[in-house]
């Protein structure tokens, strides 16, 4: 069966390329209907081959599954994961505080919150914590498009920030004193906030069931409300009180015409682009992000010359592996961007990695067995989680927005 996904696979990345030369070959020439009808079944191909992949590899995932069962082996959702992370943390969350020797305490810090065992914390370790972060980049597109940093401490932090784009040298004469120009310093504050992923319940029989990787369990959902919440702030985020999100910090780059309100065209895409200095669109970390329904609408669009401006990507892993592109830039969809609507900012373009996310320290895992969870036979689980982000521009220069029409 490998075989055959590898096959599946191969023949994605291929048709990929095909649908990538077909949509460059002959700049110049005009988009005829034979092209679009080949463009059309190339993608619908794709549509398909990928299906058929993820079908196989969940038929994969349940043999080796029951075949680890047979053989006694514990069954995870990620084995590789799993052999990376601690037994502590899973010798832990199955039997408690009480449930680790001193030794075993000493490689950990005890984030105890009151003396009582059955309320204690547990200050999650490095490969738990890495993997934690690693699964909440899978919920949003924020943590894939920014730059991402940790610090040990989450006291106030200022980021110096410049737009000097508008100014430039001068020509002067023998013997003339040069004239003054300041830069446009500026700062902005990367404070970080208290994230919650509310309380996990996890009924008692897995966690006695030896053969459920409950860490893998419960780090998925954990890391799956932190992610969220966190995604939505660094996307649409205020800035008071609250990080400011890339949405907010972003400045108007095109508005829709008149009619525009669900829809977007191709001019106004180039126009988008274009607001966007090539100082900073020529930098590293340039791209599109949109939420997906946007990106269904930009699919069944055409360039000037009737060539669809969507390119799909290659498998990711795969050798020669690349994001689908639009107008030869990376996308990145994020579910927070508001879809196309009546005044709404649907598509952001630019330096995305200029959006500055900082985590503070690791996560904190909390265990919970008092009567309101013992007697509905559960384990209640809350992680906490510090962490902060905000756009490095106070001129909104490297970042635009497209926004549809109000009407």
């Amino acid at each position: 069966m490998s075989k055959s996904i590898q096959a599946l696979r191969e023949r994605h990345d291929a048709l990929a390329r095909e649908v990538k030369n077909i949509v460059d070959q002959n700049p110049g020439a005009t988009w005829n209907a034979e092209h679009q009808a080949t463009y059309e079944d190339k993608m619908g191909e794709i549509e398909n081959v990928r299906a058929e992949i993820r079908r196989m590899e969940s038929v994969a995932a349940l043999d080796v599954e029951n075949a680890a069962r047979d053989a006694g082996v514990t069954v995870g959702d990620a084995p590789a994961a799993a052999a990376a992370r601690s037994p502590m943390f899973a010798k832990w969350m199955r039997g408690g505080d009480q449930a680790l020797t001193a030794a075993e305490w000493t490689a950990v810090r005890n984030t105890m919150s009151t003396g009582t065992g059955s309320e204690g914390g547990y200050t999650v370790e490095t490969s738990v914590a890495s993997e934690l972060i690693k699964a909440m980049k899978q919920f949003g597109g924020m943590r894939d498009a920014a730059t991402v940093f940790a610090t040990g401490q989450g006291n106030p932090m200022s980021w110096p920030s410049m737009d000097d784009t508008g100014n430039t040298g001068e020509l002067i004469a023998e013997n003339t004193t040069a004239t003054a120009q300041d830069a446009a310093f500026g700062t902005v504050s990367l404070n970080t906030y208290k994230f919650s992923s509310k309380v996990v319940t996890v009924p008692i029989e897995l966690l006695q069931d030896s053969q459920v990787d409950i860490e893998a369990v419960v780090i998925a959902l954990l890391a799956e409300r932190l992610g969220r919440v966190q995604n939505t702030y660094f996307t649409t985020g205020t800035g008071t009180s609250q990080p400011r999100g890339i949405v907010t910090g972003a400045a108007s780059g095109k508005v829709g015409t008149t009619g525009q309100t669900t829809t977007v065209i191709y001019d106004d895409l180039v126009d988008l682009e274009h607001s966007v200095d090539p100082a900073y669109r020529n930098a590293p970390g340039v791209g599109f992000m949109m939420n997906d329904a946007s990106l269904k609408v930009i699919r069944k669009l055409k360039d000037t010359q009737g060539r669809p401006i969507f390119v799909p990507g290659y498998e990711t892993g795969s050798p020669g592996s690349a994001p689908s592109t639009l107008l030869g830039r990376p996308i990145y969809i994020n579910q927070d961007i508001a879809t196309m609507a009546a005044n709404a900012k649907s598509i952001l373009f630019g330096r995305l990695n200029n959006y500055r996310i900082r985590d503070v320290m690791a996560a904190q895992v909390f265990r919970f067995t008092d009567s309101v969870y013992t007697k509905l036979g559960q384990v209640g689980f809350l992680a906490w989680q510090r962490a902060g982000g905000n756009l490095l521009d106070v001129s909104g220069a490297t970042v635009k927005y497209y926004q549809n029409s109000a009407t």
